[in-house]
């Protein structure tokens, strides 16, 4: 059986999917089910069944021995959720119990890390385990993936096969139930599509036009290949970035998005509001050399094939993956 936690979010529902095409069917599900705002990311997949997250650690034991693999991807996500308790109970505690249990059963874990661990990238984003503890997270969310990083690093147990996976800017479809926390494709498509405009924070930093705001987007359907890869290939413990390893600008994809529904460019730019105007991430890029060298030779989705492709096969036509 595989494991797959947070089944009902964005990006474990798209695993789910593409495990199924894999044919990969024996798998239990971990969220919460109810209430149901996510049922169309799940429901129709194959699965063996389901569990609720707060019973999963508990019975975890009691089946060991029937789990060959695990995707640990549940999580609070709220970058600006700062409950450090909700935090430490989801993220941080949630995240070293599995990997302790699936240590003590030698089962491969993979687990979801995130890109908010690198701060504002003083330290750059290089994907070295060492850097985990010099790195300054900006908000208590990548403060609490940042510690489990650090954590899982200094464990003398742990399972034969593990990764940790810092997740840059992912798009895609199942998205929808994320509110703010949904990508900026998704929300540039609704804006779009009420106001036939977009708004974009200017720039407050002479080196940077309004709306040239770098940062590294990748395409969910992109990161569950490299999920996969690495339920195949389970060698090579450690943490590892995942976005394509290019920076392009806010404007580059919004761009892109008007292109898909077939409109005219049309933005405006706004004042950064103040209270995270001094946080504000100017400029994030995954340095991709530790999974090549991994072995992972496909290429990554160009912004404007991906975001051509979401908006046009999945946003516009209300459908799921």
């Amino acid at each position: 059986m595989i494991v797959v936690t947070g089944a009902a979010g964005f990006i474990g529902s798209c695993l789910v999917e593409r495990l199924n095409r894999e044919g990969k069917a024996h798998l239990l599900l971990v969220d919460e089910f109810t209430p149901d705002a996510k049922r169309n990311n799940w429901h129709t997949k194959h699965f063996a069944k389901t569990i609720n997250r707060s019973l999963f650690l508990d019975v975890f034991a009691h089946h060991a021995e029937d789990i060959e693999f695990i995707f640990h991807l549940g999580a609070r996500t709220d970058t600006t959720e700062f409950d450090r308790e909700i935090l430490d109970n989801l993220n941080f505690d949630y995240t070293t119990r599995l990997f302790a249990l699936a240590a003590k059963h030698a089962i491969p874990l993979v687990y979801a890390s995130s890109a908010a661990t690198y701060g504002l990238g003083e330290n750059g984003y290089a994907d070295q385990d060492d850097l985990a503890f010099a790195l300054k997270p900006l908000n208590p969310y990548g403060e609490s993936k940042n510690e489990v990083d650090k954590w899982v690093l200094q464990q003398t147990e742990q399972p034969e096969s593990w990764k940790g996976v810092k997740f840059f800017n992912v798009y895609g479809p199942n998205e929808y139930h994320k509110g703010r926390m949904a990508s900026v494709v998704f929300h540039a498509f609704n804006q779009i599509k009420a106001t036939g405009k977009m708004k974009l924070f200017r720039s407050h930093k002479p080196e940077f036009n309004d709306g040239e705001q770098l940062r590294d987007f990748i395409y969910v359907k992109d990161v569950v290949d490299v999920l996969w890869y690495f339920y195949q290939n389970r060698q090579g413990n450690g943490i590892y970035n995942l976005g394509t390893g290019k920076a392009r600008s806010f404007n580059a994809l919004v761009k892109a998005t008007f292109s898909a529904l077939d409109l005219p460019t049309d933005i405006t730019y706004i004042d950064t509001p103040a209270d995270i105007r001094d946080t504000y991430q100017y400029f994030t890029e995954a340095a991709m050399d530790k999974l090549r060298a991994l072995g992972y030779t496909k290429p990554f989705t160009p912004l404007e094939a991906g975001v051509d492709d979401y908006v046009r096969n999945y946003l516009s036509e209300s459908k799921y993956y």
